[in-house]
């Protein structure tokens, strides 16, 4: 056990990130999860008896200092860094032309600058292990849509999605991103509603990102878009 691969992953408390915590930790590995709420962290960490390879820490994905102390705190308690997934994000689900900018800012931080402090703070670690970066995007960052505040920012980690590997790559780390369409996840709770159509789980999308983590060292799967069977765009 203290030789397993080891993951830290931001916004982990419910939805895909817990997902994939549940499926990481079930390969064996040791999992670190982040988020705000403190009581969702501690009653996911419950539902799973509250496993030896399981650390949750509450924190700010877009405030460098929590993102700094969790990669060291992880180190800390499983000695190594193996993989980076960059989870946490939401939507304000308005409009550019007629929305309430008053919600923007936390949603491009959280989204956009998030993922960009994670590997700031993870990249030493990283180099160490030659470990895999996991960036969570959505369709939405490759397909435009009216109006679309959240999808711009997506569109945001597209790009930092390329651009970190033209970096990193020479250090033997890998980058994926993982764009997923409709999930059936906390997400919409502030949409009001589930949108109509089929959508995937939770469960179905982690096990894209639970693939891309475990392919053989060497390999680096960079996009995968992943979409329910009847989401046409």
């Amino acid at each position: 056990m203290t030789d397993s691969p080891v993951a830290l992953i931001t916004g982990g408390g419910s939805g895909i990130g817990a997902a994939v915590a549940r499926q990481l930790l079930d390969a064996g590995h040791r999992v670190t999860v982040t988020g705000r709420g403190e009581e969702r962290l501690r009653g996911f960490a419950e539902q799973l008896g509250k496993p030896e390879g399981l650390l949750t820490l509450q924190g700010d994905a877009a405030d460098y200092g929590h993102v700094r102390a969790a990669v060291e705190a992880t180190v800390t308690k499983f000695g190594r860094l193996d993989t980076v997934v960059a989870n946490a994000g939401y939507a304000t689900h308005d409009t550019v032309a007629e929305g309430d900018p008053a919600g923007w800012r936390d949603m491009v931080l959280t989204n956009v600058l998030g993922p960009a402090l994670l590997v700031r703070a993870s990249i030493d670690r990283l180099k160490e292990t030659r470990g895999r970066i996991v960036l969570i995007g959505s369709v939405a960052g490759h397909v435009h849509t009216p109006g679309n505040i959240y999808g711009a920012t997506k569109w945001a980690v597209t790009g930092l999605a390329e651009n970190t590997r033209r970096q990193v790559t020479e250090y033997g780390v890998g980058v994926t991103l993982i764009s997923p369409g409709r999930v059936e996840t906390p997400f919409w709770d502030s949409y009001g509603s589930l949108p109509p159509g089929q959508l995937l789980t939770s469960d179905q999308l982690a096990e894209s990102v639970v693939w891309a983590i475990r392919q053989p060292a060497g390999v680096d799967v960079n996009t995968v878009v992943v979409r329910p069977t009847g989401q046409p765009v």
